[in-house]
This record gives C-alpha cells, structure tokens and sequence, in this order.
C-alpha cells in the first residue's frame, strides 16, 4: 500500500510537469529554432540576427543600421513561424554546413562589397545544420536562393525592427 501511495504521489506531481499543447499551432521541443544573422556590406546593409522557435518565440538582436539596436523579444504566429521555416527549407543542408563564400567550390565567381546570411537549424535532439551565403556568389546562377534567403524574414513580425533595407 505504501509503495501506490508513494507511486501516486510522484505521478501527481510529475503531472504539473506536462505543458499542455496548443491547439493547430507547432509544439516547440525545448531547443529546437532557427537562427538567422545577417553580416556587413560595403554600404549600410542592416545587420542583425533573429533567432524563433516553434512556438513563435523569438528574439531580434539589431547590430547594425537596424531601426532597433540591441535585443527585443518578439512573438510570431504559428502561420508566421511556418512560413519562415518553409521559406528557408528547400536550402537547409541534409547534415553539417553547407557555404556558399568566395574562393570555395560553390562559389566561382564573387561579386564583392555584398552582405552574407548565416543560417542554423538547430534540434532538440542535438543536431543541427548550418548554410551560410554570401550574397555576391554567382549572381545570375543563384538568383533563387538568394532570393528565398533575402525574403524569409518578411515572414516575421521584424520589419518595425529592421527599419528600411536597401
């Protein structure tokens, strides 16, 4: 008898544990998110980073030429969240890094002075994956990623943060 006692107690206070899940949006696993960090033009290309979860938690952090300098947390729709995440997904590496930069394969010929974007998939789990592009890589032959990477973030509640871009 003891040992049901003992077992329902722990059982009943293991319960308050348990985060009750939200109805049609994404359940965030602790950890999990996506990190995106823009880097320097030559010029006043805004640099920041913003990092969301499944949830819709995120945080901007304005580093440079943004409206907002410094950290602000944010909160994004499961919608918004969603369409970031797909935004960015067709470019998300199978595993480890994947870098579009001059002087390496990917990237033969370089336009410079342009801004880069780094990218990190990061999983609960503890793997994660990395994609950065430098945005002067082969200009006319990779127009489409760039593009679905320069655009991904009109997906969040972030432009009042970014101000006006280039």
């Amino acid at each position: 008898m003891r040992n049901w006692a003992i077992g329902g107690a722990a059982a009943l206070a293991l319960a308050g544990c348990v985060q009750p899940s939200r109805p049609g949006g994404p359940v965030a696993i602790e950890g999990d998110s996506i990190t995106y960090e823009t880097g320097m033009c030559f010029g006043a290309c805004p640099v920041y980073s913003v990092t969301v979860r499944p949830d819709g938690s995120g945080v901007f952090t304005g580093k440079r030429f943004t409206a907002v300098s410094g950290e602000r947390a944010f909160t994004a729709t499961p919608a918004q969240y969603e369409a970031f995440a797909a935004a960015l997904a067709p470019y998300r590496p199978e595993s480890g890094e994947v870098r579009y930069a001059p002087g390496e394969s990917r990237c033969t010929n370089a336009a410079t002075d342009m801004p880069s974007v780094d990218v990190r998939w990061t999983r609960a789990i503890g793997d994660s994956q990395h994609l950065y592009y430098y945005f002067g890589c082969n200009l006319g032959e990779t127009r489409p990623i760039a593009d679905a990477l320069g655009h991904a973030p009109d997906a969040l509640p972030i432009a009042a943060l970014i101000g006006e871009r280039p």
